[in-house]
């Protein structure tokens, strides 16, 4: 089952990733969302095109970063594949989707929602780093863990979208809840792994903020 489900993710973070890269390496800027959102787009250019790209690197070098067996035959490998992900991906992406998040179209719940899941992407970078660096393992995939369900806003992101088009609602209507309930349950799942995981070694969960 973790097999499939891992799978199942995998290919659901390549699709995202090469349609993004599909339309907006080959249609015009904002050519298929709302036309207020397109005014935003066409007006930053550089910053869409920056946040697209370094979301699309985390989604598809993501997945790798937890192959246990790659990492085991091919270390040097995962290390790069690391650095390209974090380097590329989450600080690039995560630096122009904070700046974009205060343009987002919904107003301040919108902003507020893009605006904190980015500070939370690139906190949880910058720990996964932090804690390669000093050798401690263990809490460096847990870092990544966390890092990488949020990178999986852009997947949950577009579920919601589909579901909420399907609905019927107007867009400007279920939009703004979208920027906060296409992460929050990724991180409290990857939150309830993480824990599920100390239970199953007997090891002490603290209580508030996560540990390493």
């Amino acid at each position: 089952m973790k097999r499939v489900a891992f799978v199942l993710v995998a290919l659901a973070a390549l699709g995202v990733a090469g349609y993004a890269l599909f339309m907006y390496g080959t249609q015009p800027l904002g050519a298929r969302v709302h036309p207020e959102m397109r005014a935003e787009f066409e007006a930053r250019p550089g910053a869409i095109y920056a946040h697209i790209f370094g979301a699309s690197v985390a989604l598809l070098l993501g997945p790798l970063q937890f192959l246990n067996g790659l990492r085991a035959a091919r270390p040097t490998l995962h290390r790069a594949l690391g650095w390209a992900y974090l380097a590329l991906g989450v600080f690039v992406g995560g630096l122009a989707g904070l700046y974009v998040a205060f343009f987002a179209f919904g107003g301040t719940v919108s902003t507020s929602g893009f605006a904190l899941l980015a500070v939370l992407w690139l906190y949880t970078g910058a720990r996964a780093v932090l804690t390669a660096k000093a050798r401690d393992f263990g809490a460096h995939r847990r870092w990544m863990v966390r890092n990488f369900a949020l990178a999986l806003a852009a997947v949950t992101l577009r579920i919601g979208l589909g579901i909420g088009f399907a609905s019927g609602l107007a867009f400007e209507t279920f939009y703004p809840p979208l920027a906060w309930l296409s992460w929050v349950p990724n991180l409290l799942l990857a939150e309830w792994l993480l824990a599920r995981e100390r239970w199953g070694r007997n090891e002490p969960v603290a209580s508030g903020a996560p540990r390493g």
